[in-house]
């Protein structure tokens, strides 16, 4: 459903902004090409108004505060990758990269991944991911999560089912890695399913843990679930096992442009880890964040299982 909704948009701005441009350039040739590049560019302006916001309302959160470069940094970084993302993987090369889990391509012993999008977003998200797993004997799932502006709670079978398949693939509980709202998808599924023990650890990517002030804005209900200090959120706490945080990495930046304030993307009693200069989705890319997050499938994992090394 997304991937038909995201090709639409992207065919509609492109068949916009040509049209625009066959219509004005012979009468006004400066205001075609203004207008098509108004038509085509303009999601950089509603960028920069994240980034403006971000930064008045991070003024009274205890996190550092981003500076000047390091939200230039993010803005021109997150004006390349999401493009790529909303416009081209997502829409275009979803299912480029098959879930990995068939028994002659998946080592017994060598622990799996379940890959957790975010709010609007669909399994191509994970793409550069994938072909970064791909032939290394690990399984791996990434979801499609629908209905796409339902209740996250609705999301927790999806999870339960996956978190299965790799178990059974590999013997081992997997990893589980979410980017924004998938982070509170698995909170979800963690929660309902009283889950502790099904998994090895889940590595948080610019979640809205203690939701965000943008989603004030939203209209849907998984976006009205993520706003800032909900009823809903309230409730993945009820009963918790005093150890639980302990299975959670937290990667969260001062420059995320879509959740803030900043800290609002930390879990107390989680390993929370501040990455500056990134973006919301950008951040999901960065090396130093990719690296750690996959030496974690080597972790509790006996040698003997271990056949070599991820690139």
């Amino acid at each position: 459903m997304l991937a038909r909704l995201q090709q639409l948009i992207t065919f509609s701005l492109l068949a916009t902004s040509l049209g625009w441009l066959a219509w004005f350039y012979t009468s006004t040739p400066w205001l075609a090409v203004l207008g098509c590049l108004l038509i085509v560019l303009g999601y950089i302006g509603c960028l920069a108004i994240e980034f403006l916001l971000l930064r008045h309302i991070n003024k009274t959160d205890p996190a550092p505060l981003a500076t000047p470069a390091e939200l230039m940094q993010a803005w021109l970084g997150e004006t390349l990758v999401a493009p790529r993302i909303f416009c081209w993987r997502q829409p275009f090369r979803h299912g480029a990269i098959a879930d990995n889990l068939a028994p002659g391509s998946v080592e017994k012993g060598r622990r799996g991944v379940v890959f957790i999008h975010g709010f609007f977003c669909n399994r191509g998200f994970w793409n550069p991911w994938l072909k970064r797993l791909q032939g290394n004997g690990h399984a791996f799932v990434a979801l499609s999560l629908e209905p796409v502006f339902g209740s996250i709670d609705d999301y927790t079978p999806q999870i339960e089912a996956a978190v299965q398949r790799v178990t059974q693939a590999t013997g081992l509980p997997p990893l589980l890695v979410c980017h924004s709202m998938g982070g509170l998808a698995a909170r979800a599924w963690l929660q309902t399913m009283r889950a502790d023990g099904a998994v090895h650890h889940i590595v948080t990517i610019g979640t809205p843990h203690q939701g965000t002030w943008l989603a004030r804005f939203s209209r849907s209900l998984n976006g009205r679930q993520m706003r800032l200090a909900s009823d809903w959120q309230a409730q993945l706490d009820i009963g918790m096992p005093a150890g639980r945080r302990a299975l959670f990495t937290c990667w969260y930046s001062s420059s995320d442009n879509i959740v803030f304030p900043t800290t609002s993307a930390t879990l107390p009693g989680a390993d929370n880890r501040l990455i500056r200069g990134k973006a919301h989705v950008q951040m999901a890319f960065a090396p130093q964040l990719v690296e750690a997050t996959l030496a974690k499938l080597q972790t509790g994992v006996k040698q003997a299982g271990n056949k070599g090394c991820l690139p």
